[in-house]
């Protein structure tokens, strides 16, 4: 397996064929799926949801779900060693409408959640969640309308 969490939109039953076959390469062919975000084995699913509370504290809004909370099972998706979930679109609306502006404010927020979870952070990974915490935003607008999108990652 070479990325333990993704992010993909597109044709569910392609991104569930591409990981059957362990192709998550595939992911990044813009002619089949709409969207890929690769997160890699060092982020927590849990992180999502601080995610999520950090783009309801920004925003004022408290329409975005818990990460978690928006995920639901994949029909077709193999019993194995990854689990497979589609993303409830809603979600990736919210995530989506972020404004630019707003993104910094995010990506501290965040950083805040995580500190009051884990403790503080090294100093050299927050520049790597900021960046992501604008890739995420980049992922949700562009996979607004995609046929699915679903999360899948490696236990």
């Amino acid at each position: 397996m070479s990325s333990l969490m993704d992010l993909v939109a597109g044709d569910g039953r392609d991104i569930v064929l591409a990981l059957s076959i362990d192709d998550t390469a595939a992911f990044d062919d813009g002619d089949r799926f709409v969207a890929h975000l690769p997160l890699g084995g060092g982020l927590d699913p849990t992180w999502l949801d601080l995610f999520s509370e950090a783009v309801r504290s920004v925003t004022g809004k408290d329409d975005c779900s818990d990460f978690l909370d928006a995920r639901s099972e994949l029909d077709g998706a193999l019993e194995g060693e990854r689990i497979v979930d589609r993303v409830d679109p809603e979600w990736i609306e919210r995530v989506a409408a972020i404004d630019d502006a707003q993104i910094g404010a995010l990506a501290g927020r965040w950083i805040e959640l995580l500190e009051e979870e884990l403790g503080l952070l090294p100093r050299e990974e927050k520049p790597w969640i900021r960046d992501l915490a604008g890739r995420i935003v980049a992922f949700a607008r562009a996979s607004t309308g995609a046929r699915d999108v679903v999360f899948a990652w490696a236990f």
